[in-house]
């Protein structure tokens, strides 16, 4: 028979102690992160590509101005003769006493201390674009009715960019996907960019003649890595492209 153990009172408070000194250190973490390293964001705005960066710290300069101390002048005290032994005295003419030379001694000023506190936050914003594709179809003259027209677009499988913004590298990757609309109702999803006859993989054939408008939608999704952590961009970037197709009927060949 087995028998459950309760945790102990000890084991407790230690899991709690531990606990909370992470999730302390966590939170520190993040509110410390913008002074440390950056804080960076990626994301989509009017179907653009927005980088922000940002990196705040402040430090204190002390400047120290001192007034320079002016030189003491000490009065010289004046000498009075003394009597050599007993001799009679010769009357002596009367001293005229100089002036005495008040001392000019200033008290120094007090140090004056300026502090210039210089605030260095860095933010920086840059934008970037990403293509439109061109439509392509073939065949590119009078295509026929009920026969494939194969269509693709000039666009790259990855839109790769790499930024320096405030001193941080940033590197951006983006995909993208593709909605084709032929004009005729039909439409098809696809991550391909297709390609010419043969290697083609969108294919269309129209059931009647006539003038059409085909609409390619392209939607752009990624992420972004900064400091070897990569993250999602915020947001999706939707192009459209269009091009007008003139599909024919066959020609008819009558025998008599």
């Amino acid at each position: 028979m087995v028998t459950a153990m309760k945790p102990s009172l000890i084991t407790i408070f230690i899991l709690f102690f531990i606990g909370a000194s992470s999730t302390n250190a966590l939170g520190s973490d993040l509110i410390n992160d913008c002074k440390k390293t950056a804080c960076v964001n990626v994301y989509t705005d009017n179907n653009q590509i927005i980088i922000e960066a940002k990196k705040g710290d402040s430090t204190v300069k002390k400047t120290i101005s001192q007034a320079p101390r002016k030189a003491v002048v000490k009065a010289k005290p004046s000498v009075k003769p003394r009597p050599l032994f007993l001799l009679p005295q010769p009357k002596l003419k009367p001293v005229v006493k100089k002036p005495t030379v008040k001392s000019t001694y200033k008290r120094p000023t007090k140090h004056k201390v300026k502090k210039t506190v210089t605030k260095v936050n860095l933010s920086d914003r840059l934008t970037k674009l990403v293509p439109t594709a061109g439509v392509a179809y073939q065949p590119e003259f009078e295509p026929l009715v009920k026969v494939p027209v194969y269509f693709w677009c000039d666009l790259p499988e990855l839109f790769q960019s790499r930024v320096e913004i405030i001193g941080e590298i940033i590197d951006v990757t983006l995909r993208p996907s593709y909605l084709w609309s032929f004009g005729d109702g039909s439409t098809f999803a696809t991550t391909d960019n297709g390609a010419a006859y043969p290697n083609g993989s969108i294919q269309h054939s129209y059931q009647r003649p006539g003038s059409y408008v085909v609409t390619l939608v392209t939607t752009w999704n990624g992420s972004f890595t900064h400091n070897a952590q990569v993250r999602a961009v915020t947001g999706k970037v939707v192009k459209i492209s269009v091009a007008a197709i003139n599909i024919v009927s066959a020609p008819t060949t009558f025998k008599g």
